[in-house]
């Protein structure tokens, strides 16, 4: 059987100055959660109602990969359930990764445009503004294609052993990367 590597990213409904401070971001609340399971082959975008639903999908999932999504995403829905995703989800977070090998964190924007030549779209801060404005679908659309840039993203840095950054002073660098899949 084939092993089931499921990309996840959620957008939230309140912003950490919303809620008192990023140590809250369990009352940030899911707008929609994405993920792209290779064993299903396709992308499910998850709403709030159904949060329970994409717990359970990455609990069972072989491997969870994401774009700070120990430290964030997990925490924000750690805020349904009395669950440590961190503990329970085998997981491999691209970001921390990244940060290991070059000092300090970066953006998903700074290494997809770096590596794939497109970057992100927009912001979070504008999906929670589209979520707000009732522009439901618009939030799905960009989680839906941040979830593939993290795709394309580790991709590329499992095939070539790197992924390339823009280093904010117009230089574009390499890290080195193990990404391999089992």
């Amino acid at each position: 059987m084939a092993k089931d590597y499921v990309y996840f990213d959620l957008e939230t409904i309140h912003s950490a100055n919303d809620v008192g401070g990023w140590n809250n971001k369990g009352d940030m609340r899911m707008s929609v959660g994405v993920t792209y399971s290779t064993a299903l082959g396709k992308y499910i975008a998850y709403p709030e109602n159904r949060v329970d639903e994409l717990i359970r999908q990455l609990m069972k999932a072989d491997l969870v990969i994401g774009f700070n999504h120990i430290n964030f995403d997990y925490a924000v829905l750690e805020g349904y359930q009395p669950v440590c995703l961190a503990d329970q989800c085998i997981s491999l977070d691209l970001m921390v990764s990244i940060e290991k090998e070059v000092g300090h964190r970066m953006k998903l924007d700074a290494i997809a445009s770096a590596s794939l030549g497109a970057g992100k779209t927009a912001q979070g801060l504008d999906a929670i503004k589209w979520w707000r404005e009732g522009k439901y679908r618009e939030v799905a659309e960009y989680c839906c294609y941040d979830v593939k840039v993290t795709k394309l993203v580790h991709e590329f840095g499992a095939k070539n052993g790197f992924v390339r950054y823009d280093d904010k002073f117009g230089n574009i660098k390499e890290a080195k990367v193990d990404w391999q899949l089992p």
